[in-house]
C-alpha cells in the first residue's frame, strides 16, 4: 500500500525548525520537571535534544517558571544547544507573558489551549492578549484542543443546536465537532488579532484511537494550518506505544500530520527519552525520515534456546543510538543503514544479506559459525568467544569504509 502525499499546509518556522509545507515531519517532546529547577530543567532539554527531539516544550504555569526561562534558554545556549524550548501555557498564561516579556522572548513558541485560557466575559479577552503577546514577540502559537479541557461553551452550542433537529447527532459526533471548531475559529480570531496564517499550528488530541483518527480527517479537510499529531494520555508500557502507534500510522498514511509527540506516562525513575525514541521508530519504520541505524532481529523459537542473539542484538542496537550523535555530524546518510542480527540458519543468511551488514548466528544444534554478509556478500566467518566483539568491529569498519565524511 502506497503512502498518500501529504495534505498541503503552510510552513511554520519554529527557530531552525519548519513545520508543515515540504518540511519533514517533525518529533518533538515535553520535559516532566518543575521548570523552576532551571539546572534540572535545562538538563532534560539536552538529554530529550541529544536523543533527536527537535522541539521541546516546557510547562509555564507560575511565576517562579516564567522567571526561570530566560535562564534556561541561557544555560542550553552556553551548552551548545539550539532545540526550539514551546512554552506550554493554562489559565494564567495572559498573566505571566504580559508580567514577564524576557519569557516570552526566550520561548520559540506558544501552546495555548482554547479551553483553558479564560471562562465567560474572560475567554476572549485573555485569548486576545496571549495572541497579541506572540505578535508582539514575533512568536508562533499551537492552538491545542484537548478533549478532557474543552470548552464547554463551544459544545453547549452544538448541543443546543442539535436538539433542534429532526435527526440529531450522537452526543461523540457533536464531541468531535466542538473539538474541531474550538480549534478553528481560535484559529480564525488569532488571526482577526494579528496572527499571520503561517504562524499558527492545530492540535485536537483526545485518548480514544478512533475517535482521534477521525477528529484529525476531518479537520485535514477544513484548513491548511500546519498539524500536530498525538494521542494524549496514551498510557504507559506497551500500551502508550501500540495506541499511539496505531492512531498515528494511520493518519501519516493518509498524509495527515506534520509533527508528532508520543504521550508517553514514563516507568518510574525511566528517562524521559524513550518517547522520542518510539516517535523517531514510528517514523522510520514507515519510511517517512531515518533517524539511526535499525536492527533486524528474528523472534527467536525453539531453535534458539540460547539467549545469545537477543543479548547481541540488544547490545548492537543500543551501540547504534550511542554513536549516532557522533556519525550523524560524519557520516552521510548513515542513519538509514540496516543491521541484521539473526539466530538461525532458517532465515538468518537471507535476511543478512538482505541488510546492508548482517550476522547469521548459530541456532541449536547447527556448527558454532556465524558467518557475516555486507552488501550481500558473505564477506567473514566468525567463531570463538568473540563474536560480539568482531561484529562491533565489523559495523565500525562497513560505517567508516561506506558513508562519506562531511
Amino acid at each position: 500500500m502506497s503512502i498518500s502525499p501529504r495534505k498541503k499546509t503552510h510552513q511554520v518556522q519554529i527557530g531552525d525548525v519548519k513545520i508543515g509545507g515540504d518540511a519533514p515531519i517533525a518529533v518533538q517532546s515535553m520535559t516532566n520537571t518543575d521548570t523552576a529547577d532551571i539546572e534540572s530543567t535545562a538538563q532534560q532539554i539536552m538529554e530529550l535534544s541529544d536523543a533527536g527531539s527537535e522541539l521541546v516544550r516546557i510547562t509555564v504555569n507560575t511565576e517562579e517558571a516564567a522567571k526561570a526561562v530566560p535562564d534556561i534558554k541561557n544555560r542550553l545556549i552556553q551548552k551548545g544547544c539550539s532545540v526550539p524550548v514551546i512554552g506550554d501555557f493554562h489559565f494564567n498564561g495572559h498573566k505571566l507573558l504580559e508580567k514577564y516579556p524576557d519569557c516570552a522572548q526566550a520561548l520559540s513558541k506558544f501552546r495555548i489551549n482554547p479551553g483553558n485560557v479564560g471562562r465567560g466575559k474572560n475567554r476572549d479577552p485573555q485569548f486576545q492578549q496571549m495572541v497579541e503577546l506572540a505578535c508582539l514577540h514575533n512568536k508562533p502559537v499551537r492552538i491545542g484542543v484537548n478533549g478532557g479541557s474543552l470548552d464547554q461553551s463551544v459544545l453547549t452550542r452544538l448541543l443546543d443546536k442539535n436538539r433542534e433537529q429532526e435527526n440529531p447527532l450522537e452526543l461523540a459526533a457533536i464531541t468531535r465537532e466542538a473539538i474541531i471548531l474550538s480549534a478553528l475559529e481560535s484559529a480564525a480570531k488569532a488571526q482577526e488579532y494579528g496572527l499571520r496564517p503561517d504562524q499558527i499550528i492545530l492540535s485536537c488530541k483526545i485518548s480514544n484511537v478512533q475517535e482521534l483518527i477521525h477528529i484529525y480527517q476531518d479537520l485535514s479537510t477544513r484548513c491548511e494550518y500546519p498539524l500536530h499529531l498525538g494521542l494524549t494520555e496514551a498510557g504507559m508500557g506497551s500500551k502508550g506505544i501500540v495506541s499511539s502507534s496505531a492512531a498515528l500510522a494511520v493518519l501519516m498514511q493518509q498524509g495527515i500530520g506534520d509533527t508528532i509527540r508520543i504521550s508517553l506516562t514514563p516507568e518510574p525513575g525511566a528517562a524521559r527519552t524513550k518517547e522520542v525514541i518510539v516517535a523517531q521508530e514510528l517514523l522510520q519504520t514507515m519510511g517517512f525520515r531515518s533517524f539511526t541505524p535499525m536492527v533486524i532481529a528474528c523472534p527467536g523459537c525453539g531453535r534458539t534456546t540460547s539467549d545469545y542473539f537477543q543479548r547481541l542484538a540488544q547490545e548492537i542496537q543500543a551501540y547504534l543510538r550511542d554513536q549516532m550523535p557522533v556519525w550523524r555530524s560524519k557520516y552521510k546518510g548513515v542513519e538509514a543503514m540496516e543491521v541484521a542480527v539473526m539466530g538461525c540458519v532458517v532465515n538468518g543468511p537471507g535476511e543478512s544479506k538482505s541488510a546492508n551488514i548482517g550476522i547469521s548466528l548459530p541456532g541449536t544444534g547447527e556448527s558454532p559459525v556465524a558467518p557475516v554478509y555486507e552488501d550481500g556478500e558473505k564477506t567473514v566467518t566468525l567463531k570463538g568467544d568473540r563474536i560480539a566483539e568482531e561484529f562491533h568491529d565489523l559495523v565500525e569498519k562497513y560505517v567508516e569504509s561506506h558513508y562519506s565524511t562531511q
